[in-house]
């Protein structure tokens, strides 16, 4: 089926060539989202920083997945509400679908359920809590994974999350924590799976903990007023730290 990027023809022909550079310009990524109201936040705004179209679809609702990466540099499957156990049809396609990056060596990335459906593609659990403990808010991480261009990973990232993964068999752990989520970032292949939400802006902290309150009650639950705080304080070396890794991940030197 022909791809219908979520783009107009005039910006499609402004990133078919960087005439200043002579090269190819960078080529769009591929964003799915789940909720009507969703956005790529600060991933996306920093994709677009670095010349990238953001071809934006939501199969939840119609949209399809293309057959192959051959015209994107790359693709983010986001978070959602959802569980990546559900029987949904739009699930189980996004899962079976992140075959098609891991297939053609190009970078993909999934960020809370997208990590989940990652670790679920790749063959592990994806389950709650036994003592129904989750993770909502900022909390410590212990990075194990190198520093990418000088910049160290955060140590303090934002939660929200009621399920974790299994890390899956053959992947490689890149962060860790001392909760009931203990894994919190893998790399397999030319995938990497990011259970915290590096994406995260203070609107969106506003929002997910003012529309939820029910969820700030259960057990390791951050209260509103300490998210928001965190951010302001944690937030700034998270987006220095998101910066330098998408540089690297959508970088076929950087794989």
């Amino acid at each position: 089926m022909l791809d219908k990027p979520t783009t107009s023809p005039d910006t499609a022909r402004a990133t078919a060539t960087d005439n200043s550079s002579n090269q190819p310009a960078p080529k769009p990524i591929l964003i799915v989202l789940h909720q009507p109201q969703s956005t790529p936040s600060h991933v996306g705004r920093t994709l677009r920083d670095m010349g990238h179209v953001l071809d934006i679809r939501r199969p939840r609702f119609g949209d399809s997945l293309p057959e192959t990466l051959e015209h994107h540099d790359g693709a983010v499957i986001f978070g959602g509400p959802q569980s990546a156990n559900d029987p949904d049809d739009f699930i189980k396609a996004e899962t079976d679908w992140i075959d098609v990056p891991l297939r053609e060596s190009k970078p993909f990335l999934g960020i809370c359920l997208g990590a989940q459906m990652f670790a679920r593609f790749l063959g592990s659990k994806v389950s709650f809590d036994d003592g129904d403990r989750v993770g909502i808010g900022y909390h410590p991480v212990e990075p194990l994974a190198p520093a990418v261009n000088d910049v160290e990973w955060p140590t303090t990232v934002y939660q929200w999350h009621r399920e974790g993964f299994e890390l899956p068999t053959g992947a490689e752990l890149l962060v860790r924590a001392d909760t009931a989520f203990e894994n919190q970032a893998f790399q397999y292949g030319s995938g990497t799976a990011i259970q915290f939400h590096p994406e995260i802006s203070y609107q969106q902290v506003c929002r997910w903990s003012g529309n939820s309150p029910h969820r700030l009650s259960m057990p390791c639950a951050q209260d509103r007023p300490t998210q928001l705080r965190h951010h302001l304080t944690f937030a700034p070396t998270v987006h220095r730290w998101r910066a330098a890794f998408l540089k690297n991940w959508v970088r076929p030197s950087g794989r």
